[in-house]
């Protein structure tokens, strides 16, 4: 008797830790997809809402013409001579930006232009370019803003800050104004997190945030004035906000702890 009640009491508990092991299970899953679901942006694409994958189109396809000028040109063979011989496919990367500044954004064609100048397969251009989110493979607004929505940026409040360029120009990410003057986007973590919330718009990053920053900031560029990049805080690059905790002296010169008579 005493055995098959243990045999019995050991079923139980087995089937007991194997009930709240799957219930456990079943609730980390439920988790997971609802902390998924919080963002489901361009950023999580490839940033900009981009495809990995080329498709065709009447004004991005491999005839499309596209020569760079005089000037690009002499500024690529300044480029790729700072590398040694035999290593031109080391400036894709400028080369590529070079093509998207003269045009604009980056079709096809720029893209068969750099292999066929750089000596390189075009496929291996066609890696850098989708590889690269600062590369706009469709056409984008004369100002191209990129918001950060990732961690540090949405917990000092970018959400609002996104919230407010989507209400003042009157579309969503992934969309370009009816002017083609401003396009958004959302964009992965741009490396200023401790200037958090900030954006980048063409080669400008514009910091510490408040909605009524980037109203102004907008503004100004609708207008054609230029604001001024950087934190909007008032503190000077990434400075603690309660001022310098350290370095607060001027630099030892070399001569510091030398003796004069030697």
């Amino acid at each position: 008797m005493a055995a098959r009640l243990l045999r019995l009491s050991t079923s139980v508990n087995s089937s007991f830790l194997r009930s709240s092991s799957i219930l456990r299970r079943e609730s980390v899953a439920k988790e997971i997809k609802r902390v998924n679901y919080l963002h489901t942006t361009g950023a999580l694409g490839g940033g900009g809402n981009q495809l990995f994958v080329h498709r065709h189109t009447a004004d991005n396809n491999p005839d499309t013409p596209f020569e760079f000028t005089p000037e690009t040109l002499k500024r690529i063979e300044g480029i790729v001579a700072i590398y040694p011989e035999g290593h031109k496919a080391a400036a894709v990367i400028p080369v590529l930006d070079l093509a998207q500044r003269q045009h604009g954004w980056l079709p096809i064609s720029a893209m068969n232009k750099v292999a066929e100048l750089l000596d390189m397969a075009p496929m291996r251009v066609y890696e850098v370019a989708t590889f690269y989110t600062m590369f706009n493979r469709s056409p984008v607004g004369k100002y191209h803003v990129l918001i950060c929505t990732t961690t540090p940026c949405m917990l000092c409040g970018s959400d609002n800050i996104l919230e407010t360029i989507t209400n003042k120009l009157g579309i969503k990410v992934g969309e370009t104004t009816p002017d083609g003057l401003f396009t958004l986007n959302e964009v992965e973590c741009l490396g200023a997190c401790v200037n958090a919330p900030m954006l980048q718009i063409n080669d400008d990053y514009y910091e510490d945030l408040k909605p009524n920053d980037i109203v102004e900031i907008l503004d100004d560029l609708k207008a054609g004035r230029t604001p001024r990049p950087g934190p909007r805080s008032g503190r000077f690059s990434c400075e603690p906000h309660g001022g310098l905790t350290s370095l607060t002296e001027p630099p030892y010169g070399p001569e510091f702890g030398v003796r004069s008579d030697l």
